[in-house]
This record gives C-alpha cells, structure tokens and sequence, in this order.
C-alpha cells in the first residue's frame, strides 16, 4: 500500500479520516495525499463562465493551498511524506480521478456517522465513490481515535465474484493482524440452512491461505440488521463488505442496504471493489 488519498473539506470529519489515514501510513510506510476539491460561488458545470472572475479563482484556490499546508504541519503527520492537490472538480469525479492518476491503494474518507454523510462527502457524493471505486475506500466515523483494525467482520454471499475483494481485504487484514470474523447473514428472503452455508464458507476459504479466522452463521429479520448486531456481538473494530461498482452492492446487499450500512454504521466501514 504506497499511496493513501484523503479528500479535505477542512471540516472534523475529514480531519478524522485524515488521522486514521495517518496511522495507517505510518504502520505501512505509505505517502498520504490531501485532496481538496473547489466549489467557487455559482459553480456550474463549467467555472469560468459562471461569473466566477480570475481573481475570485485564485483566491479560493489560495486560500485552499493555505489551509492544506497549515494541516500538513500537524503532528500526527510527522514522519509521513504528505502531498496535497487542489482541483476545480465535483467531488466524486474529482476524487476518482486523482486516486486513478496518482495510483492509489486506498481513499479514506469522513463521515458524520449515524445522521448520514456531511459536508464535502454529502450523500450521494460518498455513494457514486464507493460505488466507482476500482479501489478500497475506508469510510471513517467521527471520533474515530485510534483506529484498530485487530476485529475485522467480513460478511458476504460468498459466491465466487467475491474472490477478488476477499483476497484484497486479506492483505489490507495482514497490515493489523486482524482477526477475521467471515460471516453469512441468514434472513427470511435470503435463507439458508445452516449446514448449507456453512459448506459454502468452507469450500470458499479452502482456496485461499489464511489464518486468524472464525466462519459464522447469523440469522437476522434483514441483512442491515444483522451485519450490525454481528459486528456487535464481536466487538468488531472494522467492517468490511463488497461492492458491485456502478451497478450498485453485490447482489447479497439487495436495493439500498450497503448504502445504509454505511450511513447507519457506528463503525467505520471498508469496500472492496467486485
């Protein structure tokens, strides 16, 4: 993992992310880049004939370099080689497209928590994210002090497409030592014994060398629910789950429920890119 990209709003959220972002790059020697996207006055598709004089341009843009080198001084980032990036961009466009340029392992992003998402990453800016992503993207609650990752719950159908997220979330595990909680969330729509499931859980780990595992049944009243009373039960520091890019979460988190994962969680959340 060389390249961390954390967007800046300035706000406490994304300083929040900025910290855990912190840890992680000084637990695996990785660079940190501070990304924040500008939205001047009447922002339009495009900036410059929106009103937006020259001079307002560089101004916001300025002041905006200003605030990141002030935030680059920050304790907790000495020792970590950060560099910072300011574009004139919408925010999901501006992100996907800096973390593909730059060749990114990882964006971090702030969240506000349980009331949903604020600020830079509002709603539907940290969905198109997550959802586009070719990349993991670590979702950080407020709060967040020191981040551990040393209970991680990885819940899944454990069909064969989530092969490739499992093995990415396997490395991003070795980085903590986690202990891995790989669980199947059992509901009335989506039922399976629980001899079934855990055969599929069985012959799914088998091709994969891993240690530090638990496999898990858990039966709930819907898939939401049970991911957050299992990660409840485990005292889980961590949570983890695949998405289906554009197309939305894997087909296991029908509609909207990843996007409600990870507006309710009280965790922080990582997606991994089917």
């Amino acid at each position: 993992m060389k390249r961390i990209l954390v967007p800046i709003d300035f706000s406490k959220y994304s300083e929040e992310a900025l910290k855990v972002a912190a840890q992680i790059a000084r637990k695996n020697k990785s660079e940190i880049i501070l990304l924040h996207l500008l939205e001047l006055p009447h922002q339009g598709g495009d900036t410059m004939s929106t009103g937006s004089s020259i001079p307002e341009i560089m101004f916001y843009k300025n002041a905006a370099i200003g605030n990141l080198e002030e935030l680059m001084d920050a304790d907790y980032l000495k020792g970590i080689y950060v560099s910072e990036a300011t574009k004139f961009e919408k925010v999901p466009e501006g992100i996907l497209e800096v973390s593909k340029t730059n060749q990114v392992d990882l964006i971090v992003m702030g969240s506000h928590g349980t009331s949903g998402f604020e600020e830079l990453l509002i709603g539907s800016n940290t969905e198109k994210v997550v959802r586009s992503s070719d990349i993991p993207v670590l979702v950080v609650k407020r709060n967040a002090g020191d981040f551990r990752a040393k209970n991680l719950v990885f819940a899944s159908d454990f069909s064969k497409e989530i092969r490739k997220p499992f093995q990415k979330m396997l490395e991003f595990a070795k980085i903590f030592d986690s202990n891995l909680y790989l669980v199947m969330i059992c509901t009335p729509s989506s039922f399976r014994t629980t001899q079934v499931a855990e055969k599929i859980m069985h012959d799914f780990v088998a091709d994969f060398d891993i240690e530090n595992y638990s496999t898990h049944v858990y039966n709930d009243a819907n898939i939401e629910k049970g991911i957050f009373n299992f990660a409840n039960s485990v005292e889980a520091d961590l949570i983890a789950i695949g998405t289906h890019g554009r197309t939305g979460l894997s087909h296991f988190f029908n509609g909207s429920i990843g996007e409600d994962v990870a507006n309710h969680s009280k965790r922080p959340i990582i997606t991994f890119k089917i």
